[in-house]
């Protein structure tokens, strides 16, 4: 498909807010105009008549596929096939996938392994995250300590981001060794914060060690008003004069749900996620950081389980497929903040700012000569989550049955028409 117009539409990115037309060719958006012109194409997609928006497809920064090594059960709770659909009906395109997997991502050998697979499905671009230490076992630093630095990689994408998961390393100047790796490739660190102990803490000391480091540190799922002030006032008070550098992001379901929501539906079983849902204090203090520039990005911590699993106490949801709609729900129009408004930050947390945080510049924006990369959503259409019809092989959600604003019609990948489709009703 060379040429494919994308005609009458409401487009929207972090900067704009118009109705107009885009002409892709060879999956590069070629020209945008700001009228309603006739082309000719091979294929024409028309907005007239929708409710719909036309938006940069998603970035997620923070998802796992269960994949290596998790195909010993019958029915593994997600392949990346599951996995790369659940994206697609979500409206991403680009996914940056967690090394927790068996055996542990601590090399390129296997981050080429599952890139190269899903590649080959050609649904999603996606970025396996490396791990800090081999083996997750926080003794001996993993294959970071090999690599040259991606400037000097003549263009070779892997890795775009580094992360323990949810084992923060104990022994802080290994961790310090390996935040300085991660400068020195020139990638951030994505610290979680959530294993062990108190999640303030926990954030304070990856910011401490980052400044030691000179590193980019990106903190991860944040979902307590404490740690947000303390990111807060780092981002307002410190000046970096050795490259430091510190984002943030939060989860949809730390801003659409509560504690009270993890009660009733188990909070050792169904309801559990690593961090625990908070209480309505915590949420309202994470919507405020979206809109006050505090929180960076929102990602979905996509993390499928077996019903056996989770009724086991196994932690995470499935969140690739409500992200959309939870978050234009929860971040709602008032009368201080008006729709246009609300879907430009949305743009932003979704799209603009995770592509920045991983270097992406070539995508997560509207403008003539990036990826034409894109997401068709009715802002207006009112669905009740049936998580029975996920993508995704994980049906575990605290959305399920609730009735939430936003749904995905169309995900294009590099010009491509990678999902179309009713997947709710």
């Amino acid at each position: 498909m060379e040429r494919v117009a994308l005609s009458n539409f409401r487009i929207i990115d972090e900067n704009n807010d118009f109705f107009g037309s885009i002409i892709v060719e060879k999956g590069i958006i070629k020209k945008i105009e700001d009228s309603a012109n006739s082309y000719k194409a091979d294929i024409t997609i028309d907005g007239s008549g929708l409710n719909a928006v036309l938006m940069p497809a998603f970035v997620d920064l923070h998802a796992h596929f269960r994949e290596p090594g998790f195909s010993e059960t019958v029915l593994p709770s997600e392949m990346l096939e599951s996995a790369s659909l659940a994206a697609v009906a979500g409206g991403y395109v680009t996914v940056v996938c967690m090394a927790n997997t068996k055996p542990v991502t601590d090399t390129i050998e296997k981050a080429l392994a599952v890139k190269t697979r899903c590649d080959c499905l050609g649904l999603i671009d996606l970025y396996p995250v490396l791990s800090l230490t081999k083996n997750m076992e926080g003794k001996e630093l993993s294959e970071i300590k090999n690599l040259p630095a991606i400037e000097t990689n003549k263009g070779f994408k892997l890795p775009l981001m580094v992360s323990e998961d949810g084992k923060d390393i104990d022994d802080e100047n290994l961790f310090l060794a390996a935040m300085k790796e991660a400068k020195r490739l020139g990638i951030p660190v994505s610290c979680h914060c959530d294993f062990g102990g108190d999640e303030t803490k926990a954030v304070s000391r990856a910011i401490e060690l980052g400044k030691k480091a000179g590193c980019h540190i990106h903190i991860a799922h944040v979902s307590t008003k404490e740690s947000l002030e303390i990111i807060r006032k780092t981002k307002q008070e410190y000046i970096s004069t050795n490259g430091f550098r510190l984002n943030c992001e939060v989860t949809p379901h730390h801003i659409g749900a509560t504690e009270e929501d993890a009660l009733r539906m188990g909070a050792e079983s169904y309801g559990r996620v690593n961090p625990l849902l908070r209480s309505e204090t915590d949420k309202m203090a994470l919507i405020a950081g979206l809109y006050d520039g505090t929180i960076d990005a929102i990602a979905t911590d996509h993390a499928p389980h077996s019903e056996k699993d989770k009724i086991a106490g196994a932690p995470g949801f499935s969140g690739l497929e409500t992200a959309f709609a939870v978050c234009l729900t929860n971040l709602r129009p008032s009368a201080n903040i008006a729709e246009g408004q609300v879907l430009q930050r949305i743009s932003a947390l979704m799209s603009a700012n995770p592509a920045k945080i991983i270097g992406l510049h070539d995508r997560g924006r509207i403008e003539e000569g990036l990826r034409a990369d894109f997401v068709i959503a009715d802002i207006k259409a009112v669905q009740k989550v049936n998580q029975q019809k996920f993508m995704s092989r994980g049906k575990c959600s605290p959305f399920a049955g609730r009735e939430l604003t936003g749904k995905i019609i169309m995900t294009i990948n590099s010009g491509r028409i990678v999902f179309t489709g009713d997947r709710y009703a």
